[in-house]
C-alpha cells in the first residue's frame, strides 16, 4: 500500500487585502489520475467576503501537462483586482516546500484574461496543446490549452 501524501501547513498566506484560507487538501486518487492538492478560498482580509478560489496541485510536469499546477477562479465582481496573480505569487513558497522548482499553469487560448496573469506573474508562455479526447477535461468541453512555465523561487 503506498503511503499518503503528506501535506504541509502553508501558514498565513496574505498580500494586503488578500489571505488565502485553506478549506480542502485532497489525496491522490490514481483511478482517476488526480494528483494530490490544496484548494484555498480568496478571502478579503477584512470581510473575509470570498473573491474566488485557487488550487495547487503537487506533482510532475508530466502529470499535469493539461490540468497544470495551478487552477484559479476569481468571482466576476472582484476581476481586475490581480487576486489570481497575487494569489500565484503567495503559492510559491509552499510549491517549494514540495520541492517543485517550477510550475505550470494552463489556460484556454481564449482565456485573455488568465494569459495576461500568467504574464504579470512572469510565467513564460512555451506551447499550446490539443487535449486528447481521451482525456477528462476534453469530456467537459476543453480542446486545448496554453501552457506557461513559472520558475519558483523565494
Amino acid at each position: 500500500m503506498k503511503t499518503p501524501f503528506e501535506f504541509i501547513n502553508p501558514g498565513k498566506l496574505i498580500d494586503d487585502d488578500l489571505e488565502l484560507f485553506l478549506v480542502k487538501k485532497t489525496q491522490a486518487d490514481p483511478i482517476k489520475k488526480y494528483s494530490p492538492s490544496y484548494e484555498f478560498e480568496m478571502r478579503h482580509t477584512k470581510t473575509s467576503e470570498c473573491m474566488g478560489c485557487i488550487r495547487l496541485r503537487i506533482a510532475s510536469a508530466r502529470t499535469l501537462q493539461y490540468p497544470g499546477h495551478i487552477g484559479y477562479e476569481v468571482n466576476e465582481e472582484y476581476r481586475g483586482h490581480r487576486y489570481a496573480a497575487r494569489s500565484c505569487y503567495l503559492l510559491r513558497s509552499l510549491a517549494l516546500d514540495h520541492g517543485l522548482k517550477a510550475l505550470w499553469l494552463t489556460v484556454d487560448p481564449k482565456n485573455i484574461p488568465s494569459r495576461k496573469t500568467c504574464e504579470i506573474i512572469g510565467a513564460q508562455y512555451v506551447e499550446t496543446v490539443r487535449i486528447p479526447k481521451n482525456h477528462e477535461m476534453y469530456e467537459h468541453g476543453a480542446r486545448y490549452r496554453c501552457r506557461y512555465r513559472l520558475d519558483v523561487k523565494k
